[in-house]
């Protein structure tokens, strides 16, 4: 008898019913988008593994699917959208106005142990503005990740959009006196605070010269910054102050955010972080 093939580790089938699921999906989604006025765009599903390495360094290689092509050419299918984003919008930066509001819907894969929520192919479904410096951007971008949420019918007690800002951390690190070229080891670190054990994330930050006590307190002040004024403003006018919580223990782990971060939190913690998203000012400007 011959041996049954079976699915690859990390990826999954489609039959039909579950095609009639994920498209019921991508239309919700296109739908909002719409309705906030973004236009869709698409990039290829294979893209140059100097991409990745420039926003993220040659340590990225490890997480892609990558291979050298018949051309010696190093290629990677596509992690994540928003570097091909960055690419499509500068080779042609002249040929839009600003502000540019696009989305896409995609299918990417990245090359790491399947867990819950987390698997080698995904579709995920991403927004972005680029060419607005105020915070009115970080504001719709989380409205339409609330108004996203409702559309599929859950309600403000089933989720939270958990608001903060890379901002404030670089206030605390100036305060206690941490000097760093480059916050992002030390932001890695606040990131996995609530999934890792307590005297790891101790030792962790006495390297950084401050502590868990201090790293606490801090985040128990958190509604008092001034950074969040404008983006919370903003969402209180629109009727959704109640979806959102400011929370300074999310960070998120990708290094190019440069300002305002956020999650869709799932309040019953039955997930991982529903969705998320942040600034990325300088993002362009490394591309390119």
């Amino acid at each position: 008898m011959a041996e049954k093939i079976q699915t690859l580790k990390g990826f999954r089938d489609f039959y039909p019913e579950d095609c009639a699921a994920r498209n019921y999906v991508f239309d919700r989604w296109r739908a909002v988008a719409r309705r906030y006025g973004f236009v869709e765009y698409e990039a290829p599903l294979l893209e140059s593994a100097e991409l990745y390495k420039k926003k993220s360094g040659e340590e990225i290689l490890g997480q892609l699917f990558h291979f050298e092509d018949r051309g010696e050419r190093e290629v990677a299918l596509r992690p994540e959208l928003t570097p091909s984003l960055a690419r499509m919008a500068t080779a042609r930066q002249r040929d839009y106005k600003k502000p540019l509001r696009w989305f896409g819907i995609g299918q990417f894969f990245r090359y790491e142990t399947p867990q819950k929520g987390r698997t080698r192919e995904f579709y995920q479904f991403n927004v972005d503005i680029l060419g607005e410096p105020s915070k009115e951007a970080d504001a719709e971008l989380a409205a339409l990740s609330i108004d996203l949420m409702r559309d599929f019918g859950f309600t403000s007690e089933d989720f939270t959009i958990r608001l903060s800002d890379r901002d404030v951390w670089i206030d605390f690190m100036r305060a206690e006196g941490i000097d760093l070229p480059d916050p992002t080891p030390f932001l890695q670190v606040i990131d996995k605070m609530e999934r890792e054990k307590p005297e790891l994330t101790e030792e962790r930050l006495s390297n950084f010269g401050t502590s868990r006590a201090a790293v606490d307190k801090f985040i128990a002040s958190a509604g008092e910054s001034e950074h969040f004024a404008p983006v919370l403003a903003s969402l209180d006018a629109r009727g959704l102050s109640e979806f959102v919580s400011v929370d300074l223990g999310v960070v998120r782990g990708l290094a190019y955010y440069t300002g305002i971060v956020f999650e869709v939190f799932d309040r019953q913690k039955g997930m991982r972080a529903v969705a998320g998203g942040g600034r990325y000012d300088k993002l362009c400007g490394l591309i390119s």
